[in-house]
This record gives C-alpha cells, sequence and structure tokens, in this order.
C-alpha cells in the first residue's frame, strides 16, 4: 500500500487541486479570443469567424444571460451574430444571377 510510505488516501480526489475554476481567467480569455474573432471577422471569413466568436463569447459568459457578465464576452457574441448576419446576407447577394450586394 502506498499509505503506508507517507502518502494519504484522499476521500474526494476532485475536490482539491482542480486545474480550472469557473471564474478564474479561461472564462476571460475565451471572452477575449471570441472579441478577436468577431472583429476579425468583419475583415475576413465573417461565415467561419462569426460562430467561432458566438461560442467563445457564450463559454466565457459561462453559458447564461443572467448574472454579472464579462464585457469583451458579451460584446464577442453580439458582434459574431452581426459577422454571421452579414457573411450570410453577402453570400445571399452573390448567388443572385448579375447581382451582387456592392
Amino acid at each position: 500500500m502506498m499509505a503506508g510510505f507517507g502518502h494519504t488516501t484522499r476521500r474526494s480526489p476532485r475536490s482539491r487541486g482542480r486545474t480550472w475554476s469557473r471564474s478564474g481567467p479561461d472564462r476571460a480569455a475565451l471572452g477575449i479570443i471570441g472579441l478577436i474573432c468577431a472583429i476579425a471577422g468583419f475583415f475576413v471569413l465573417g461565415i467561419i469567424l462569426g460562430p467561432i466568436a458566438i461560442a467563445c463569447g457564450w463559454l466565457g459568459m459561462g453559458r447564461r444571460w443572467n448574472g454579472a457578465q464579462p464585457v469583451p464576452a458579451l460584446v464577442a457574441v453580439v458582434l459574431g451574430g452581426i459577422d454571421t448576419l452579414l457573411a450570410v446576407i453577402r453570400l445571399a447577394g452573390a448567388t443572385v444571377p448579375g447581382g451582387g450586394m456592392w
């Protein structure tokens, strides 16, 4: 047995020493990543970066709308939605024969 060599057994192995927390920098980082993707989506690949920004922002907010929300995560969700909507409108306008948005 390993307990005899100075090692103790824990009753709940997941109770201490977690590598992440629900309010730590991981959510802040996801919010910032989502914000960067949302801003970049206005210029290139909005159809791809928009949904990525929405997902990162949503995870950065903790998958809920109530309570105090980190501002970058909320902005990432909103701008990601706008990116996605504009990209879909651009694609729809490009498929019209002889047309186009601009």
